[in-house]
């Protein structure tokens, strides 16, 4: 390995990031962090709100989270993150970062990822911005360093899978 992995754990909101991240985390021993983490007050109070974010909302978002996982690499430390990650663009930003960045698609039925949704206790992100991520997704493409799972198989079973596309 070069450089450090950047394994981002990405999908909408209930696709079981979290879950599997800080599993996955847990087993390799690598640092975790909640891109939610690094929303700033504004864009926190606005999808409390029911109000999707706009790009303009993400992209310092998402510069602060490319800046920590270079920060991370740099100290030569593999990092385990989940950040939607919905477009491409952002994605790319992400892969800015001074890292090996990869990327994890979680991936659910509307129905699976509604009603893990609804079932949640203390999270800010209301049931009503699902649609709004779902049109918003962009699936990871053939060029973009990344998978896509199921995330309705077992977590240790995304885990395998995950450690099956790092070669790891």
């Amino acid at each position: 390995m070069s450089q450090p992995y950047a394994l981002v754990f990405m999908g909408v909101s209930g696709s079981g990031k979290s879950t599997a991240a800080e599993a996955f985390a847990e087993k390799m021993g690598w640092p975790f962090a909640e891109a939610d983490e690094f929303h700033p007050k504004a864009n926190v109070d606005k999808m409390s709100r029911g109000i999707p974010l706009n790009d303009e909302d993400r992209w310092p978002w998402l510069r602060d989270i490319r800046d920590w996982v270079s920060q991370q690499s740099q100290a030569g430390t593999s990092v385990v993150l989940t950040c939607s990650a919905l477009k491409k663009s952002y994605r790319i930003l992400l892969e800015e970062a001074e890292a090996d960045v990869r990327f994890v698609l979680l991936h659910a039925d509307r129905e699976v990822l509604e009603a893990r949704m609804q079932t949640r206790e203390n999270h800010y992100m209301p049931a009503s911005l699902l649609d709004s991520q779902l049109a918003t997704l962009e699936p990871l493409e053939d060029d973009e360093p990344g998978v896509i799972i199921d995330s309705q198989h077992p977590t240790e079973q995304i885990i395998v899978k995950t450690l099956k596309y790092l070669g790891i």
